[in-house]
């Protein structure tokens, strides 16, 4: 059995509006406040605000699948296809972190066009990029790998 804490965690609406409330800025990111309130209550997903980002590499994750909802705005997914010279990522120490898999782009993949309200799921091991020419906001799930 996962066990992410030893008691539940009360999100109320009021938390996620004051997120949202945020001004965009240019760039990818975790939107506070409620990136700390994830990280003090070990939750396994965020909020991710991608303004004007049209450059996210491509990854494949080996050790976890991805959940996303899309709370505002309209981000285009590829997944599936190959990743065109994949690299690992690396550490800060240097090494590499052979469970993700990074490239520029993906070849042959299929492509979606998430609005507000939209899902997709992304188990593990399969390419995906995500980029996005106005603003969008999402909701990442980390889901662990349980094959």
């Amino acid at each position: 059995m996962l066990k992410y804490r030893n008691n539940a965690v009360y999100i109320a609406k009021s938390r996620i509006d004051e997120t949202l409330a945020v001004q965009a800025t240019a760039g990818k990111k975790l939107l506070e406040p409620f990136k700390s309130f994830a990280a003090s209550n070990r939750l396994p997903f965020n909020i991710l605000e991608d303004h004007q980002v049209t450059d996210n590499d491509a990854e494949v994750h080996q050790h976890e699948a991805d959940l996303w909802l899309c709370l505002e705005g309209e981000v285009i997914f590829v997944c599936d296809g190959e990743m065109e010279n994949p690299w690992f990522k690396k550490l800060p120490d240097g090494s590499e972190d052979r469970r993700e898999i990074k490239a520029k782009s993906i070849r042959g993949g299929t492509t979606y066009v998430l609005k507000s309200g939209d899902w997709l799921w992304i188990p593990a091991g399969v390419p995906h990029q995500h980029n996005t020419p106005g603003t969008a906001r999402l909701v990442i799930i980390k889901i662990p790998n349980l094959t």
